[in-house]
């Protein structure tokens, strides 16, 4: 089991940006991929940006060209840069990680996007 530490989310003004972290307990080159996902009030929870083992990224289309997810093996730690911010992205974020059929969640980290 993947342990998995959100951080980063805060009160933001529209057009603004935030760094969220997602510090994972096991190296993160042992782990099949590492995504972040969102949910806001009253929706279901939707997968934001994913990172493969290999690199490889995906975003979702409301989020394509603004956010970017990257990762630092060395401090087992992904991130997910969010620029141009806009109220619609207001909701809890969460990271997940990948293990072969085993996918754990972190306790997520709100984002509010508000003038």
């Amino acid at each position: 089991q993947v342990q998995l530490v959100e951080s980063g989310g805060d009160l933001v003004q529209p057009g603004g940006s935030l760094r969220l972290s997602c510090a994972a307990s096991h190296m993160i080159f042992s782990i099949n991929s590492m995504n972040w996902y969102r949910q806001a009030p009253g929706k279901q929870r939707e997968l934001v940006a994913a990172i493969s083992n290999g690199g490889r990224t995906n975003y979702a289309d409301s989020v394509k060209g603004r956010f970017t997810i990257s990762r630092d093996s060395a401090k087992n730690t992904i991130y997910l840069q969010m620029n141009s911010l806009k109220p619609e992205d207001t909701a809890v974020y969460y990271c997940n990680a990948v293990v072969g059929r085993n996918t754990d969640w972190g306790q997520g980290t709100q984002v509010t996007v508000s003038s």
